[in-house]
């Protein structure tokens, strides 16, 4: 290939880059440690994945990841490019192949999660690589200033150390100034003076010495995405009616997985295709459901913030939170899934007057007092039953529903409690730790082949483990799944049922793959007297929460600010020109209740009202209303006691 250009038309088809994709691909080809921070939807993969063509070598893609890792591996296969990845749950001699390959140069692009980076196998294997130069995917979960620190990926500047002739590529689509500068830190010490400039692109870089980093800019600005925070008494109700007014693919974004469930269920009772997804189901069953949206068979994703990452759809019409998020990094990230062909979409955030109280809960319950911390700790040690002094190394499955059964505690302050004791260096918790499925018969192969009552779905599956995989007869072996389904033709799902059958009917014994946390000690156990946290990982980080909520909470009361304008400065993009289509704006524009409107839409609800009958709340998008008018009309007759509301139902007193 002569050109950069040369590769993307011919892997890709497309004619030429856009945005900043041309720079950063210029930048890391001639050598330099670049940053590109970049919007959901900006194409960061093809700016490394063209130069890893070009360059002689392998490029490593650290990233944190599995579904994203695993779905442009398979991606590249198709396209011919050599591409490869290693995660927990690999077999050892697949990992030890994997890497073997690399230092033959028979593979071009390496995708690692960050917790590999600390193993001795990684780091002999990667000082025999010939590397063209490092990538580092989600590059803010470096930063301790970041909203999704990660201490794994600390562990990034050890491996520069092996190579350090190769520069690094940091990506993100969510950066505020002061991350964008810890990023630079923590990757080149050397780049502590950062002066970016203004270019014509909307970008920024950086004119500094040799081996610092150069720093490039795509504007956040989403023209075609309108920002919208909508004051609903009833969340429920509101929901439905912003989903019926506007067609098209929608995610809505909740907090917790028993929430994703009963939100779908509401829906799919109100008559909307929904369904819901988050980090507890069963990969078959995640896989199905997300393939079900991707294809449009369900129009609604109800999810978790587990869902979404990494997801390439462009014609979602509207992101709505039920929840909010609690920090503008966040928001903006998630709401950037709508829209991203360009056309017309929403991103609507639901606020009620129970919020600010729940926003500032997650205070407490993300950082827990220090005693509480070390209380957590020594319940641990009593769990696994380790003394003072011993302990290191150790690694145990967690089960935290019995942990907190046992010990009297609440689970959402047990997670921010380890969370804590890994980053003071305590533990490893490993909350994706991923067991393979894992198969062994149980008759011999000529019992096997005498079978006669086996269904034809049976018999697909047991051709497909004998075909693909071998030893079975000897031992257990891991299996992919979704690999046996796609081989025998058949659904995840059905496949995953025909293996229970056959584990049932004992022709084989079946593991089901399954997702356990696991927690592993660092350093020797301590008495929680002794157990030390210190300010930048309690107080500093507690203070850096405390303004993330702050600013959500100025997001979406502001009345006065252009939404677009206020989530822009926030990540440190000037802007003079609103947005004009925001909630904000549109009030601006005389887009507004007037009062002669406000008294119409009383007078309608007061009538349909006056029988003294209770009505579900969806009866009111019977009314020939605009949304706003109806929401505020309805805001303060509840405010004034001119009607009551409960579970979903009005009423006149």
């Amino acid at each position: 290939m002569s050109s950069y250009k040369d590769i993307l038309k011919y892997y890709w088809g497309y004619d030429d880059f856009r945005g900043i994709q041309r720079e950063i691909i210029e930048s890391i080809g001639s050598g330099h440690d670049t940053l590109g921070l970049m919007p959901t939807g900006g194409g960061k993969s093809i700016t490394f994945q063209v130069p890893a063509l070009a360059m002689e070598g392998v490029c490593i893609v650290i990233t944190p990841l599995i579904a994203l890792m695993k779905d442009q591996v398979h991606h590249l296969r198709q396209l011919g490019i050599r591409a490869a990845a290693i995660y927990s749950g690999m077999k050892h001699d697949d990992i030890l192949q994997t890497l073997e390959n690399c230092i033959l140069g028979s593979t071009k692009l390496l995708y690692v999660s960050p917790e590999r980076l600390g193993s001795k196998l990684f780091h002999t294997k990667l000082s025999h690589m010939r590397v063209s130069f490092f990538t580092v995917d989600e590059a803010h979960c470096i930063s301790q200033w970041g909203y999704d620190f990660r201490p794994s990926y600390l562990e990034i500047a050890n491996i520069r150390d092996i190579h350090p002739e190769a520069p690094v590529l940091a990506l993100t689509a969510t950066a505020t100034p002061r991350v964008v500068q810890d990023i630079c830190d923590k990757l080149a010490p050397q780049a502590s003076n950062l002066k970016p400039q203004t270019s014509n692109l909307k970008s920024q870089t950086s004119n500094l010495k040799p081996q610092t980093f150069q720093v490039f800019r795509m504007s956040f600005e989403r023209k075609n995405l309108a920002y919208l925070v909508r004051h609903t008494p009833d969340k429920h109700y509101e929901m439905i009616r912003c989903l019926e007014n506007v067609g098209g693919s929608a995610i809505v974004y909740v907090r917790s997985r028993l929430h994703a469930r009963e939100i779908a269920e509401h829906l799919t009772a109100a008559g909307l295709s929904a369904t819901f997804y988050h980090a507890g189901l069963e990969h078959a069953v995640k896989d199905q459901r997300q393939r079900d949206w991707q294809h449009d068979r369900v129009r609604i994703m109800v999810a978790t913030n587990a869902f979404g990452m990494g997801i390439d759809k462009p014609d979602v019409r509207v992101v709505l939170h039920y929840d909010c998020p609690d920090s503008p990094e966040a928001y903006f990230q998630e709401a950037g899934r709508a829209g991203r062909d360009g056309k017309p979409a929403q991103a609507i955030l639901l606020y009620n007057s129970n919020d600010p109280v729940k926003l500032m809960k997650r205070i407490d319950d993300t950082f827990p007092p220090r005693d509480y911390i070390k209380e957590v700790y020594e319940h641990l040690a009593y769990y696994y039953q380790i003394a003072t002094g011993d302990g290191y190394g150790v690694c145990h499955e967690f089960h935290i529903e019995e942990f907190c059964q046992r010990f009297h505690h609440f689970p959402i302050r047990v997670h921010a409690a380890l969370q804590i004791l890994e980053r003071a260096g305590y533990i490893d918790f490993d909350e994706e730790a991923d067991n393979q499925s894992r198969v062994r018969f149980l008759v011999s192969r000529d019992d096997l082949y005498r079978l006669n009552q086996a269904t034809p779905e049976e018999e697909r599956v047991i051709v497909t483990l004998l075909r693909n995989y071998g030893g079975l007869f000897a031992d257990y072996g891991y299996i992919d799944e979704s690999f046996v389904a796609q081989q025998a033709g058949f659904t995840p799902e059905l496949t995953h049922e025909v293996l229970k059958v056959l584990s049932e009917r004992r022709l084989i014994s079946f593991i089901p793959r399954r997702q356990v946390p696991y927690i592993r000690y660092t350093q020797r156990r301590e008495d929680k007297e002794n157990v030390w946290i210190s300010r930048d990982i309690y107080e500093d980080r507690l203070e850096q929460y405390r303004e993330r909520i702050q600013s959500m909470l100025n997001y979406i009361q502001s009345h006065d600010q252009c939404r677009s304008r206020m989530l822009l400065e926030y990540f440190g993009e000037k802007t003079t020109k609103d947005c004009g289509q925001c909630d904000v704006c549109r009030e601006n524009n005389g887009q507004t209740i007037t009062p002669q409107g406000q008294r119409e839409a009383r007078q309608q609800v007061l009538s349909l009202l006056a029988d003294h009958h209770r009505h579900h709340i969806t009866e009111l998008s019977r009314l020939p209303l605009p949304t706003e008018e109806l929401n505020a009309v309805l805001t303060l007759l509840v405010q004034d006691e001119e009607i009551e509301q409960e579970d979903g139902f009005i009423r006149l007193p």
